[in-house]
């Protein structure tokens, strides 16, 4: 499994997937800062949803600081996913990178190339379009497991499932 995830991690650079490094510059302000505000957090679901972005809009400053803020005062995975989800334009994939800013070696951006990966590689059942807090918790078991095997983080694995997807995967996405 290590020659997989360096493998994939390589072919990383070569999808769309959100930039590492960019996830790394919020989660700087975030620790720093202790929240993020409206502005970050547009920004950030930009670089991972762009079509969904403009929701982030909607939300009231205060709001998106208190939810970003509370979520560092919450442990369980479930719960931290669900607190972000209850922002608009925050869906779990969202929300996972929201989370893999603050803690890369905790947490992995997910989405529906990342289902499909840990899928064919027999982790999970059953195809994902669209995920909940339910789902990330499935997902991120796996990903911490592959994580613990190879000395990768668990953003590193979900980089390198993302980019496995991409590189197998005929036809569409959807």
């Amino acid at each position: 499994m290590d020659q997989f995830v360096a493998e994939n991690l390589d072919r990383y650079g070569d999808t769309q997937g959100v930039l590492p490094e960019r996830l790394d510059e919020f989660g700087e302000r975030y620790r720093r800062q202790g929240h993020l505000t409206r502005d970050q957090l547009y920004e950030l679901a930009y670089e991972t949803a762009t079509r969904s972005a403009y929701h982030v809009e909607s939300n009231s400053e205060g709001r998106c600081i208190e939810v970003t803020r509370n979520v560092r005062r919450v442990d369980g995975d479930f719960s931290q996913v669900q607190l972000l989800s209850g922002l608009s334009g925050f869906k779990a994939p969202v929300a996972s990178a929201v989370l893999t800013a603050l803690d890369p070696e905790r947490h992995a951006v997910v989405d529906t190339r990342v289902w499909a990966a840990l899928e064919r590689l027999d982790y999970l059942d059953g195809r994902k379009e669209d995920f909940d807090a339910a789902e990330y918790v499935a997902m991120i078991a796996p990903i911490r497991e592959i994580a613990g095997e190879t000395g990768h983080s668990p953003a590193e694995v979900g980089y390198a499932l993302f980019a496995y997807d991409d590189h197998v995967r005929e036809g569409t996405l959807h």
